[in-house]
Parts: C-alpha cells; structure tokens; sequence
C-alpha cells in the first residue's frame, strides 16, 4: 500500500516537472520574437518604388536598405515598373502586410492618391519620396527642389551660351511632380534671357533609350541646335547617342541626378553638365524618418535634400 502511495507521488512529481519544462521552452513564436528584440517586434516599413530600372532609384532603394539595416527595422521593397496600375497593387498588398510606415516614390503624383488614401484609412503614415503626391494625408516629403534645380540647369546653359541660342528639353514622364516643378524652373529661368528659345520640348518618359529616340526626330527637324537639357541623366545620355549618330557637334546637354554613368560621361566630356541629386541621402532620410514617427516622434512636413551642379571642372 505505501509502495503504492509513493510510486503515484513519484508519477505526480514527474508529470509537474515535464509540465514546467514545456511551458517554459515552448514560448509562442511572437513571444521568442519579442525576446529577440529586447520585448519588441522588429517594426516593417514598406517601399514603394516607381521603377527598379533607373540607376537613381537604385540608388535611392540602397540607401533605404543601409540605413533600416543601421536601424535594426526590416524594409520591403516593391518595383511598380513604371506602371501606375502595378504600383498601386503593391502599395494595396504592404497596406495588407501592416508594415508601420508606407514609404511611397510615385510613378504617377495623381495616380497614387488612392493608394495614400487606403494607407490613411488603414492608419499607415505615408512618406513621399523624390516625387510627390497630388492628394491623400502625407506625414512627411523628402526631396530635392526640383524647381530650384531646373533654374540651376537654366542659369548654366544662359552663362554657358552667353544669354543666345536654341534649346531642346527633353521632358520626363507626364504627370510626375519630378518632370512638372524640373520644366517649370527650366523655362521660367530661360524665358528671362530673351535671345534664348526653347525650340522643342518632347516627353522622353526618364528612359534613355526614348530619349534617343526622341533626339533623333529632333535633330532631324532642328538643323541649329545648341543646347539640350533633359530632365534626367538617362535622357541626357540618350540625347548624347543620338547627337554622335547624327555627327553634330557643339550641342551641350545637361542632365539632372549625378548617376554614375553620367558622372562618367562628363569626365568623357561628352556631356557637359548635370544637376546632382542624392538619391542613397533621399533613402537614408525617408527611413530615418519613418522610424522617428514608429517612435512617436514630431517630423517636417517637408525635408529638403540639396542639389549640386557638376562640371568637368
């Protein structure tokens, strides 16, 4: 009777202890998560690209990249391709995945706004990166003055030109904050020298191969060309193709971003100029910021990131 006793006593015993040690090593896989992160979950902040097939928005994903690595946050990237339609899906798709914070490079600045608008209802702070939006609740813009840069462009090629000549302005993709406030500061700053004149102005959609195409046309209705500013760099070394097919010479051209492929082509000397940018800077930024309003923190409502003019000198 006693062996009894004590054998079920030593059973009980067992089955508590086997019972402690399942409850304390199985934790449920958000609680380890939170164990990992010091009692938090790794906060997922969602960017949204306009196209992964620009060198400067390479750039820009890069620095986005770095920058949530340094400050231990999980970054999704989605490519709209250029496609206004498949950038507001995969907007709708990180929406559905509840990253903390939307950061949004518009294909299109009115195409966009219903995407914002889902983020708001959603409760989702939106950023706006390089381009901005034509509507929906915005926490916070970061971008260059496009305005200003495309009166830099302007200003150089009236000094360069000595206040007289024909221009070409190859203009970027149609409904774009970047290509509307660019044109807006060109021609504003050219139409005051009145012995300059902007002799065509084509849409080239920020692509270079578009952008050859459309200078080709150009030059075979223009016979007197004496400048070209395109409102990127991919446009500008299109243009640049085109004129060395054509054999013409003495055409300056003057893009806008600072890519590494037109950096080199102003050490080559077949461009003259561009109006840089700091896409990995407009990345950094953006998620920087996007962990200042996870953390509760006040942001600007605009961030201004600065533009350099680069020549050969």
């Amino acid at each position: 009777m006693k062996r009894a006793k004590f054998f079920t006593l030593i059973v009980v015993i067992i089955m508590a202890t086997l019972s402690l040690l399942v409850g304390c090593g199985q934790k449920a896989p958000e609680q380890a998560k939170k164990a990992e992160t010091g009692g938090a979950s790794k906060a997922t902040i969602g960017l949204a690209i306009s196209t992964l097939n620009n060198p400067f928005f390479v750039d820009l994903r890069d620095g986005a990249q770095q920058a949530a690595s340094l400050l231990g946050v999980d970054l999704i990237v989605v490519d709209g391709q250029n496609d206004s339609s498949k950038q507001l899906s995969s907007v709708e798709d990180l929406i559905t995945k509840k990253v903390k914070v939307l950061l949004i490079n518009p294909t299109d600045s009115n195409a966009i706004v219903p995407a914002i608008e889902a983020a708001n209802k959603a409760g989702i702070p939106v950023i706006t990166v390089d381009r901005a939006a034509a509507g929906g609740q915005v926490a916070s813009h970061i971008a260059s003055d496009n305005v200003q840069g495309g009166k830099m462009a302007a200003k150089f090629l009236i000094d360069k030109l000595g206040g007289k000549g024909l221009v070409v302005e190859l203009e970027g993709i149609p409904g774009t904050s970047a290509a509307r406030d660019r044109g807006k500061g060109f021609e504003e700053e050219i139409s005051k020298a009145k012995d300059m004149k902007i002799i065509a102005k084509q849409t080239a959609d920020f692509d270079r191969a578009k952008g050859m195409q459309v200078m080709e046309n150009i030059l075979q209705a223009q016979p007197k060309i004496d400048a070209v500013f395109a409102q990127n760099d991919e446009m500008a070394l299109g243009a640049i193709e085109a004129i060395k097919g054509a054999k013409r010479e003495n055409i300056i051209v003057v893009g806008f971003d600072g890519t590494k492929d037109a950096l080199e082509a102003i050490k080559a000397g077949t461009m003259t100029a561009t109006i840089a940018q700091k896409p990995k800077d407009m990345g950094r930024i953006a998620v920087e910021t996007a962990v200042k309003i996870i953390k509760g923190e006040k942001v600007e409502s605009f961030i201004p990131v600065p533009l350099e003019l680069i020549t050969k000198k």
